[in-house]
């Protein structure tokens, strides 16, 4: 078995693998030390600038400037991915660089079109993840991480929503944590109506074969159109030239009644698309990154928290090998000045985990287009509604 398969069965396997551990005490979201981005305050997603250098095959840079919305009218719930070194099987509540990094990453560019929050969570760690490769799994309380989203949702909602849309924002264990909150805390309630869309990247949302809703999420249907609302957009990216191997995690699901959604958010309609990709111009997210990029051959230094690769990037949603994932294209010219590759791939010194993809760049890879997609379904639903 690979490396990779080790770590897919650890993570699908959280429940039966982790020894138990003492009920931990709930959080108190009233508290503004417990959550990593809230409106009106300085934090991850208010401070980190949002200019963009837009890179152009010829070498040729563009900065461009880039403000957050005064008074926006919807609101992003978001729920970050598996990041954190604390020791423990489950994180402590403290945020560390690397839940900084990640909200400046995947979640502050929303602040251009909606209010942000954030919560804090105690979720399944790196180090949880290593002890179980190894064989000696350490503690780990698989529903505390849930509680802790779910009592966010509940104290967001009571104190903070006033019946404003929003937009679920998801990666990885975010995203599958927030597949559960849909499940449990949304379908079925009237909150439902207020819901414009749930973008779930890098995890698996099943759906019946050849149908838009069901399994996983009951009553809430694959997102086909821009200005569709109450939706889910869930995806898994994959290097055109490496597809998922057969016997991967990604794209797929044990029932073979059962298929994983894939919608991609450059064009929800299917076909080939550009995507509109914004990557941090410093090192990666996490230990499984690599080193800052040279965005230009002459390795000149970039001066904005995030660069933009306009046409590098082109992705559609394919089945392959019995998985439906994002099958991203690369147009690289070796001959121009520009960058041809940014990675994203899950590495382990050289070996490189195919069954995961480009899963470490699954947001990053449609990120502006996550964000434009926004306004368009606030629009949509305001008509609706009659806002």
């Amino acid at each position: 078995m690979s490396t990779a398969h080790v770590i897919a069965a650890v993570l699908a396997a959280a429940t039966q693998s982790a020894p138990a551990v003492p009920a931990a005490a709930p959080n108190d979201y009233a508290l503004e030390q417990n959550w990593l981005c809230r409106p009106e305050r300085r934090d991850a997603c208010s401070t980190p600038g949002l200019d963009v250098t837009e890179v152009a095959p010829d070498g040729t840079r563009t900065v461009q400037t880039v403000t957050r919305a005064k008074a926006p009218e919807a609101d992003c719930f978001y729920v970050y991915p598996t990041l954190s070194y604390d020791p423990g099987g489950n994180s402590d509540m403290i945020a560390n660089d690397e839940e900084r990094r990640v909200v400046e990453a995947q979640f502050a560019r929303f602040g251009t079109v909606c209010q942000t929050f954030a919560p804090i969570y105690r979720q399944s760690t790196l180090s949880w993840l290593r002890s179980n490769m190894i064989g000696s799994p350490i503690p780990m309380d698989p529903e505390l991480r849930y509680n802790d989203v779910r009592d966010a949702w509940r104290r967001y909602m009571a104190a903070d929503n006033k019946g404003r849309p929003f937009v679920l924002v998801g990666h990885s264990q975010g995203s599958g944590l927030l597949k559960r909150l849909i499940a449990e805390e949304i379908e079925g309630k009237p909150v439902a109506t207020q819901m414009l869309s749930a973008m779930l990247a890098g995890t698996n949302v099943a759906v019946p074969k050849g149908k838009d809703q069901g399994a996983d999420l009951k009553q809430t249907p694959v997102c086909r159109k821009d200005a569709q609302t109450n939706c889910v957009i869930a995806w898994t990216s994959f290097r055109e030239t490496t597809p998922p191997p057969a016997n991967g995690r990604y794209g797929r699901v044990p029932d073979p009644a059962h298929e994983t959604i894939c919608a991609n958010p450059a064009a929800l309609g299917g076909g080939m698309a550009t995507v509109n990709a914004r990557f941090p111009s410093g090192a990666g997210i996490g230990d499984l990154v690599a080193d800052s990029p040279r965005w230009t051959k002459d390795n000149a230094p970039v001066t904005t928290p995030t660069v933009a690769v306009p046409g590098l990037y082109a992705a559609q949603c394919v089945t392959v090998n019995g998985a439906n994932v994002l099958s991203v294209r690369i147009n690289a010219d070796p001959a121009d000045p520009r960058i041809d590759d940014v990675g994203g791939d899950v590495r382990f010194g050289a070996f490189v985990a195919q069954d995961w993809g480009l899963h470490l760049i699954d947001v990053s890879l449609v990120m502006q287009d996550m964000v434009d997609l926004l306004p368009v379904q606030l629009s949509a639903w305001k008509a609706r509604s009659g806002r």
